[in-house]
């Protein structure tokens, strides 16, 4: 087994998982610390250091609010057991899973961006060990990287300072640890010419920010996005705030530097860590990424469309009870004169869809609700098919029955204990169907993570049910199959 390895600077020692096979190393810098001089500047190299680091435990996390602990939040009730966690501004840190027992192996590489909105996250989060996906001949890495004002304030000094890295520093730190990774994942026996990334929620929003910026050639192979591809369907639909404009995002910072007190970069950079987080928390604003053209030259679903992203194949999905779009309306009248705006000649059909014979406006509205990654996921079919671009898709949606006392449905985030095959680690009491899904599950994963394609065998030797690629004609029948197989009731209507 590869317990020691030597990376560009130095020598570094893991330890045994719990399965003895696999070889974990935690906490290992890409980066130097972005304090001081290096707060608001893109990711630094990191020093060499004396001896072998001993990678024996998970780095501080990014600053952010302190998650309490709340029985009432299904959130910190899922995830949030550690409300102590250690946390410091020097985070920029990434940990390494690996099945090989030589350098020279070339196993396929999965590189994991976390979500949490850009503000909140980390990767000690116990849904995210990488133990079970090396387990199938993966070397599976996950990175941290800056969040909220640490890692996406804009400023006019900020930019006068570096205008060739003004903003957007949390991503470029994903940036810099995926290039890490094809520098250095030959050490773990990995193979630096097939990298895949994925994350989800605002992780899987970075592999679209990843995907689409100019920067990236030949850095990574294919990509997963799991509840990450947004675009607006009903007027005043909600969405992620991502791609404003540079010089608006520095007026953002100008007004946040007046609210904390100071009058120049250099006083902001003197500003005690916990300080400034805290009243990032007190100031109550949302921070992400911006178009600066250079890491980020547009929204990241418009140039996906467009087809100025990096031409890989790419799998994506969402849970089947999350982030639905449903028409703004409170009267049959506004909601004819929004279907009239929005579909005009056809208004009568999307009437008729929404029952309006019922007089329940609230149950006309429901039947209107659309899932908003569904429909960007179709859109982006759409494109992939009308530009000839034609590039592999593969589209999922997840809705396993979810035990527990609080009969949560498929909440947002609540596929990644299967995907990652953790669900041992969970409260809830999952049994047997639900852990053989999750077998088969992190196979297609795996699967795709090493060639592109999810199709393959099971542990079983038995061939997995068969997983088209997506195209606007296709209806990916294999997950309806697959999740019925399981005694599951999926809810696709295509």
């Amino acid at each position: 087994m590869l317990r020691v390895v030597k990376v560009e600077n130095g020598s570094v020692r893991g330890l045994p998982a719990a399965d003895p096979r696999i070889t974990s190393f935690k906490g290992i810098p890409f980066a130097a610390p972005p304090v001081n001089e290096n707060r608001w500047r893109a990711p630094q190299p990191a020093e060499d250091w004396e001896g072998v680091l001993q990678a024996y435990e998970f780095a501080p996390v990014s600053m952010q609010v302190r998650q309490e602990l709340d029985d009432n939040n299904i959130y910190t009730r899922e995830w949030a057991v550690e409300p102590d966690i250690a946390m410091n501004e020097d985070c920029l840190y990434l940990n390494v899973w690996t099945p090989a027992k030589r350098t020279d192996e070339k196993l396929p590489v999965y590189v994991w961006y976390f979500g949490g909105g850009l503000q909140v996250g980390h990767p000690a989060e116990m849904e995210f060990d990488g133990e079970r996906i090396a387990r199938r001949g993966i070397v599976v890495v996950t990175i941290n990287y800056r969040l909220n004002t640490f890692g996406f304030l804009c400023h006019p000094e900020i930019t006068a300072e570096a205008p060739e890295a003004p903003a957007n520093f949390g991503n470029l730190d994903q940036q810099a640890a995926t290039k890490w990774v094809k520098r250095n994942i030959a050490a773990f026996g990995g193979d630096p010419d097939n990298i895949t990334i994925g994350g989800q929620s605002a992780g899987g929003g970075s592999v679209m920010s990843q995907l689409t910026s100019p920067q990236n050639e030949d850095l990574f192979q294919r990509a997963i996005i799991q509840s990450g591809i947004f675009t607006k369907l009903y007027p005043g639909t909600l969405m992620p705030g991502l791609g404003s404009d540079l010089a608006d995002a520095e007026q953002r910072g100008v007004e946040f530097f007046k609210y904390l007190g100071v009058s120049s970069l250099a006083e902001a950079r003197q500003l005690d860590a916990v300080y400034l987080r805290d009243k990032t928390v007190e100031y109550g604003a949302f921070w992400g990424t911006v178009t600066d053209q250079m890491f980020s030259v547009g929204n990241s679903f418009d140039l996906f469309l467009q087809n100025k992203r990096w031409m890989v194949p790419v799998m994506f999905g969402h849970t089947s009870s999350e982030f639905f779009s449903v028409p703004n309306v409170d009267t049959f009248d506004d909601l004819r004169k929004l279907a009239v705006q929005m579909f005009g000649e056809d208004a009568d059909e999307f009437m008729a869809i929404c029952d309006i014979q019922s007089d329940n406006i609230g149950a006309s509205k429901q039947k209107a609700s659309v899932s908003g990654i569904e429909y960007a996921i179709r859109i982006a079919a759409q494109a992939n098919s009308d530009t000839g671009a034609n590039t592999p898709f593969y589209y999922y949606n997840f809705d396993a029955e979810i035990p527990g006392w609080d009969n949560p449905g498929t909440f947002h985030s609540v596929d990644l204990w299967f995907f990652f095959e953790t669900l041992a680690k969970c409260w809830r009491p999952f049994v047997g169907k639900h852990y053989d899904l999750s077998r088969h599950m992190c196979n297609y994963w795996a699967n795709f993570i090493r060639s592109g394609d999810p199709n393959g065998q099971d542990s079983t030797g038995e061939e997995l049910p068969r997983w088209e690629p997506y195209t606007p004609f296709h209806t990916p029948q294999i997950i309806i199959a697959f999740f019925q197989l399981y005694g599951f009731n999926p809810k696709f209507s295509l």
